[in-house]
């Protein structure tokens, strides 16, 4: 039998990971839980999927130091080395009540931890770190033009033995890709706008060790919460970090309004010329219009 705390991994990668001390970190927690790294892979998130669908749903965090297929929202790729980018992703079997608003939790726990990492370090850094509904962290500066810092995907699949588990139970893969310093020009090609990256936001390099130790315990204990409660507790905290509030948007179906916000199941609220609409993360890509 597996222990309950394990990282499986090379020792040079959980050094340079920290891996055995994240498993401790959240001993009791997370029962079972599990953390491997790996030195490359298509994509953390397809390789959970896979696993789960195979009958593997330990809790189980996956980093890899390179990605060659990474994989974002809407089809988007996301490619990833060890350089200037930390990718991960988490495997969980939850229930809660509601699964809307899952992403959008994420997303205030990688801005809560990202925050606390830059008050750690004092940066002077003017720029604002935020949210773009619904699952990107973003930063702002002082002209209002934003740049991507970190991405979430989240993916979801049935249960091998669906009987065993409570009915709304599902296994979820909650994949992260964070940018720790300016990308090489090979990855940055195709893109308008520059990415944010870490190492510009804190004014220092930052291992990607820490990073994991920040975020990953506090995203496992509000994923508790999260399935227990819900997105209703975190209705109110979403307004602190939303980037897109009280700004002119445009929806990837040509649509436009002004948003004003998320309701009660993370559903952005977008004013326009005929009332108010709730718009489900599923059917639009927002940008800041």
């Amino acid at each position: 039998m597996m222990p309950s705390h394990t990282a499986s991994v090379p020792s040079s990668l959980d050094q340079d990971y920290g891996l055995a001390a994240l498993c401790q970190s959240v001993d009791g927690l997370w029962p079972g839980f599990r953390a491997q790294a790996l030195p490359s892979i298509d994509s953390t998130n397809s390789e959970l999927m896979r696993r789960a669908r195979a009958g593997d749903t330990a809790p189980t965090l996956l980093v890899a130091q390179s990605q060659t297929a990474g994989k974002g929202r809407m089809g988007k790729s996301w490619q990833s080395d060890a350089r200037t980018s930390l990718a991960f992703s988490l495997g969980l079997t939850l229930s809660p009540l509601e699964w809307s608003g899952l992403s959008l939790v994420v997303g205030m726990v990688l801005a809560e931890r990202l925050h606390a990492l830059r008050q750690a370090q004092s940066s002077p850094s003017p720029q604002r770190l935020g949210l773009k509904w619904p699952n990107d962290v973003w930063t702002l500066d002082a002209q209002g033009q934003g740049r991507k810092l970190a991405g979430i995907l989240v993916e979801t699949t049935t249960l091998p033995q669906p009987g065993q588990h409570a009915p709304n139970a599902r296994h979820v893969v909650i994949g992260i890709g964070l940018n720790l310093a300016e990308p090489p020009p090979s990855l940055a090609d195709g893109f308008a706008t520059p990415a944010a990256h870490l190492q510009g936001l804190l004014g220092q390099e930052v291992a990607a060790a820490e990073v994991l130790r920040q975020i990953v315990p506090a995203l496992l204990a509000a994923l508790r919460d999260f399935a227990e409660y819900g997105f209703v507790p975190w209705q109110e905290g979403y307004a602190q970090w939303d980037l897109l509030a009280r700004r002119n948007v445009t929806l990837s179906d040509g649509r436009s309004g002004l948003a004003l916000g998320v309701d009660a199941q993370g559903e952005l609220l977008l004013q326009t010329a005929t009332g108010t609409e709730a718009i489900t993360s599923g059917e639009v890509s927002v940008r800041p219009g």
